[in-house]
């Protein structure tokens, strides 16, 4: 391959329109981004820095923008809000060579770094990182990475597997074709790979420099990443991705074969027969249109909260587990949990409540109270805009309830199975939100969506140690909208 006759030559990094993206330069100098069906504008540009633009096409090194050159330092802002869309891919290539890594950013604004590596320095490949078939193509990728790396030479990935164990950085300074130390701290910075520590010690490679990440296994925390918005570029949600391929599956499972035992008449029929639980288990409806003339009240939202999630008791006992005997706490609430843990946390986003000003709070569950967390106007209105898409509702919920996880809660005590047990949980207290919604004349919507990266942001928590796994619309229901 090309390689050889440049085996001294650095490769080169440069930025180039993602193959679903095109650039539309308007006479008045405005330049658009195009791509699915939507339009951005990326602001107004000389003539020359709207058709150097173009040659993003093929790639513009990154390093070029760091020039004197005017039109350098004019197109640099434009690179910079197209990679804030995520709109753009990272080549890195040795000169003459075909493209040898591509990098795909997976969240906003991911800008790749290179940052300083030194020859004795040692590095493995994260635990959490994987290889996978992609199409026709080879992918890198990791849960805990702002990017995926895009294999397109096998002496790439043949130098990525010598990074199962532990490496020193020159020995990458040698191997013909590979495309050296800029992709190694390309892919330190994504947290592909992490430098170990002088001693070298196992309980640094578990933890990977954060003691919250040995709490996760590997499939549950690339399960929590992948199947919520925030840290992936795929799509997400009803897009109908088989609806040309193959037929809807029936509502109802096709009866079994054999002689049926008929329960109709062993129903109670009669309306004073059903349990007032039944009664609310049948009249549930989810809601998605509310009512703002008459908004939820910050006294119903108490009542509500009290019902589904107020700390009832707590209590500890001591674990014998051979050597280690230690001493277990626990919490007790209206809904069942696994192990009786308790993991779950709610964040109350208040868009109109009578009595409660609009913002971002915490409900305290032991002490019953809600808590106000300082975050950008902005971010409230995602997580509600959000919602509103996510149930193809007419307007904004009232109330949106973020039902977050604190995952060691869980991963502290059970192997294999933690995450599951999370989203089990999850599930129970939707149900309980139904039950109470209904039970109080008021409406509510399980959301299937979730936005972990939104979430980090408005917190300041990094994704793994508490994250969002549901939402919940609350709110005073409209005459229609329930299904």
């Amino acid at each position: 391959m090309g390689a050889r006759g440049n085996r001294g030559a650095r490769p080169t990094l440069s930025a180039r329109l993602g193959a679903h993206v095109t650039l539309d330069a308007r006479a008045d100098g405005n330049v658009i981004a195009c791509f699915g069906g939507y339009a951005v504008s990326l602001g107004t540009f000389s003539p020359g820095a709207a058709q150097h633009a173009q040659e993003l096409r093929a790639g513009l090194p990154l390093a070029s923008f760091t020039r004197r050159r005017t039109l350098d330092q004019e197109i640099e802002p434009l690179v910079r809000r197209l990679a804030r869309h995520g709109l753009l891919e990272y080549r890195l290539a040795q000169p003459g060579n075909h493209d040898q890594v591509v990098i795909e950013p997976q969240v906003a604004d991911y800008w790749p770094r290179t940052p300083p590596l030194h020859d004795r320095e040692v590095l493995v490949l994260s635990r959490f990182a994987y290889l996978r078939r992609r199409g026709s193509e080879m992918v890198l990728e990791s849960p805990r990475a702002d990017a995926l790396f895009r294999i397109c030479d096998p002496n790439v990935a043949a130098a990525l597997e010598l990074l199962c164990t532990p490496q020193q950085v020159k020995q990458f300074r040698r191997p013909d074709g590979f495309c050296g130390i800029e992709l190694l701290a390309l892919l330190a910075d994504c947290g592909m790979i992490f430098k170990l520590d002088a001693a070298g010690n196992r309980e640094f490679r578990s933890a990977e420099g954060d003691g919250d990440l040995a709490l996760w296994d590997f499939h549950d925390l690339l399960f929590h990443a992948r199947s919520t918005e925030g840290r992936h570029a795929n799509p997400v949600g009803g897009v109908f991705p088989h609806a040309g391929a193959r037929r809807q599956p029936p509502p109802v499972r096709r009866p079994w074969p054999g002689r049926k035992i008929e329960l109709r008449n062993l129903s109670p029929a009669a309306a004073g027969e059903i349990s007032a639980a039944v009664q609310v288990l049948q009249a549930r409806r989810s809601v998605r249109s509310f009512d703002d003339e008459r908004p939820i009240t910050l006294c119903e939202l108490a009542r509500f909260l009290a019902g589904v999630a107020q700390v009832k008791s707590t209590w500890k006992s001591r674990a014998d587990l051979g050597d280690i005997r230690p001493v277990l706490a626990y919490a007790a609430r209206p809904y069942p949990s696994a192990g009786a843990s308790y993991e779950l946390e709610l964040y109350v986003t208040v868009n109109t409540c009578a009595g409660l000003a609009r913002g971002f709070y915490h409900y305290d569950a032991g002490r019953h109270a809600l808590v106000p967390i300082g975050v950008r106007a902005p971010e409230v209105e995602a997580v509600l805009t959000g919602a509103q898409f996510a149930m193809d509702a007419p307007a904004a919920p009232q109330i949106v309830i973020t039902i977050a996880a604190r995952f060691g809660r869980v991963s502290w005590k059970y192997s294999s199975l933690a995450y599951a047990l999370i989203l089990k949980d999850c599930g129970v207290l939707l149900q309980t939100f139904y039950l109470m919604v209904t039970a109080m004349g008021l409406g509510g919507c399980a959301i299937g969506s979730t936005n972990i990266d939104l979430f980090a942001r408005m917190t300041g928590i990094e994704f793994h140690v508490e994250g969002p796994v549901g939402q919940f619309a609350l709110g005073r229901g409209a005459e229609s909208g329930s299904s």
